[in-house]
């Protein structure tokens, strides 16, 4: 069974406490509710994408432009994401110590903080970008908020696959804030996040998932064995590089793309059929090591998007 809110915790309990907290907590706490580590990968992706759409260095004022509105964008869907959530973060270990928990924030300065920032990140992208980038951001938001959050992470294995989609968008709105329409190469490497999504956050997941079992958010670790979720790893894995391969053929870059993606991609296959091996030896505990994968996962996409940026130098 669900979850059903937890009210008699302290997080979305206004009270006097509230209010008496001193501002740089209180300041802190906001931040905290845009996720900003989360957030630094999403612009490792935006940034990169725009020197490729320009072929070279990018206006740098649409790029500080660009930036923030993403960061508020994205920072504005993790707040409502944490609104929504605040009932089963309460019970897991990872997302105790979230804002909404400690009762740092209420619900409903939360609720309008995430509505502000997604209002002022639609804006600011509409007039000083373009409306097909704001066209995308909200979009990723909403879709985010209303389809991942609310409609599949508590029904459904499949919740980080396609939930996975907002976390693609950056691609797109980082190329459409230089070239105002989208073509092929930010398609590919949408696609390159899609399929990088799973194996990236699964690791994670079975790291944690007597936290999903408890709150009942059926993550495929949760219903599944790790060797079968180590066999789904190395499926998207192969995909995933596989894609990220094909900027190449189509002419978007030269040499040096390539050539990193079939470094870190070569690896990043390694990791994963290493990490299958110890499923299937039935490895369990520290010795599972699923964690690597997760952390060489990061490593992974950051060295492929400054690959994009450094090959339009290179060609």
């Amino acid at each position: 069974m669900f979850v059903t809110a937890v009210e008699s915790r302290p997080a979305g309990v206004l009270d006097n406490s509230t209010a008496r907290r001193p501002i740089g907590a209180r300041v802190k706490a906001f931040i905290a509710l845009t996720k900003p580590r989360i957030i630094e990968l999403l612009l490792i992706t935006t940034i990169p994408v725009m020197f490729l759409a320009a072929q070279g260095v990018p206006n740098l004022k649409l790029v500080v432009i660009t930036t923030v509105g993403g960061y508020l964008s994205a920072g504005g869907a993790n707040a409502l994401n944490m609104y929504i959530d605040r009932d089963i973060d309460a019970l897991m270990h990872r997302t105790e110590q979230r804002p909404l928990v400690t009762g740092i924030v209420s619900p409903r300065e939360c609720l309008a903080f995430g509505i502000s920032l997604a209002v002022v990140s639609t804006l600011l992208f509409g007039f000083l970008v373009n409306w097909l980038s704001a066209a995308l951001a909200l979009g990723a938001l909403l879709f985010y908020v209303l389809v991942y959050t609310m409609l599949l992470k508590r029904r459904t294995s499949q919740n980080i696959v396609w939930g996975g989609i907002a976390g693609c968008m950056p691609v797109l709105i980082g190329w459409s804030a230089v070239r105002n329409e989208i073509s092929w190469a930010p398609v590919i490497l949408f696609l390159v996040i899609f399929f990088w999504t799973p194996p990236h956050y699964w690791p994670l997941s079975m790291k944690v998932k007597d936290d999903y079992e408890r709150v009942g958010v059926p993550m495929l670790p949760v219903i599944a064995t790790n060797t079968v979720v180590a066999k789904q790893i190395v499926l998207y894995s192969w995909v995933m590089v596989g894609v990220s391969l094909l900027l190449w053929p189509l002419g978007y870059v030269g040499w040096f793309y390539p050539l990193v993606a079939v470094l870190a991609g070569g690896w990043w296959l390694w990791e994963a059929h290493a990490l299958l091996a110890r499923a299937k030896a039935e490895v369990t505990g520290s010795k599972l090591k699923e964690m690597r994968l997760f952390h060489w996962s990061i490593t992974y996409v950051s060295l492929l998007f400054v690959a994009v940026a450094v090959d339009p130098f290179l060609r």
